[in-house]
């Protein structure tokens, strides 16, 4: 998979470098590459915003820089097909574990990290002729830019990748799963730490009844911390 995200602050996306997803990277899984928006401007301020038609606060991105940074990222696309472009923004649709696993699938992912107000709404207009388009929240706040919105879902998506996460067994059994529950509690040595146990089932060794009090656990986790979710489960079931 091939990752590309422009910004007007590349630097913020340095940590897309460490961990698992610089690893990945490493071994050829994933191809990152980060843009300045800024590099595709012609006077000397470099400058991307203007203040709004119609008047109101705050400055506005304007569309030319964008498409000719798009433009330079198409020209190289893998992609047999468009390429995604994803823009967070809080008025977007919401990201979560199910769009991560299908934005997974994509060969190309682009993000566009807008700040100040916005983006020209005509570029998105643009855009959809040379990209499908995702605008996409990553929470009910808002941020100052798209570029911490971009970490998030890149490495949720990343991670999704065959050969990113070592054990794939860790990705069917963490929170927000196929039955959508959240994970169980975790523990490991000392079984006694501060005056606090591990529960004995655990140190049982009888694998079917730690099965079982696993899922019993994330029943009750999700039910007392994230109804919604208990209540979509439970329309599931």
């Amino acid at each position: 998979m091939r990752i590309d995200v422009i910004s007007i602050f590349p630097e913020y996306l340095n940590a897309l470098n460490l961990s698992l997803l610089g690893k990945a990277q490493d071994a050829g899984l994933l191809e990152v590459n980060v843009h300045d928006l800024r590099n595709h401007t012609f006077d000397r301020h470099k400058t991307v915003d203007d203040t709004p038609y119609g008047g109101g606060a705050g400055m506005v991105m304007k569309p030319e820089p964008w498409a000719l940074a798009l433009e330079s990222v198409l020209e190289t696309s893998p992609a047999a097909q468009k390429p995604v472009l994803i823009v967070p923004t809080p008025s977007g649709e919401g990201f979560n574990q199910s769009a991560a696993y299908e934005l997974a699938e994509a060969e190309h992912l682009v993000f566009a990290c807008g700040r100040y107000e916005g983006i020209d709404e005509r570029m998105f207009h643009w855009a959809r002729e040379h990209f499908w388009v995702r605008l996409m929240s990553v929470g009910d706040y808002v941020l100052n830019g798209g570029e911490v919105a971009a970490l998030a879902m890149v490495e949720a998506i990343g991670r999704l990748v065959p050969g990113v996460v070592g054990n794939p067994e860790s990705l069917v059994e963490e929170s927000h799963g196929d039955e959508g529950l959240l994970e169980y509690p975790v523990y490991t040595k000392p079984s006694s730490w501060r005056g606090y146990e591990v529960p004995e089932i655990l140190l049982s060794g009888d694998h079917g009844k730690i099965a079982e009090w696993r899922k019993e656990q994330q029943a009750e986790r999700t039910r007392t911390r994230r109804p919604d979710l208990w209540f979509k489960h439970q329309n599931m079931a």
